[in-house]
């Protein structure tokens, strides 16, 4: 698993930066979205958790519609190292 890796990287980058910044709190939202699929993949029937995910999913777009307005090169940084989707604007 290559992402598992990769997370494993990113955590021991956690203990430079700052865990409020906007970078730490989407990688977290991120590790925490990727567990909860994988439980909803075995439990599909669990709507507090299906409820749970999309909050977190809401929060993570927020922090990221941030991040586009004021630092667009730290959020195509971002976008990339988590491999995740980037966000359309309205």
């Amino acid at each position: 698993m290559i992402k598992n890796a990769f997370i494993s990287v990113i955590s021991q980058k956690e203990n430079e930066e700052s865990r409020g910044s906007v970078e730490f709190q989407v990688f977290s939202f991120t590790t925490k979205i990727r567990k909860l699929t994988s439980h909803l993949e075995l439990h599909k029937k669990d709507y507090s958790s299906q409820r749970g995910l999309r909050k977190i999913l809401g929060k993570r777009q927020r922090l990221l519609n941030y991040l586009s307005k004021k630092n667009i090169e730290r959020y195509k940084q971002l976008i990339g190292e988590l491999d995740i989707r980037e966000i359309k604007t309205r």
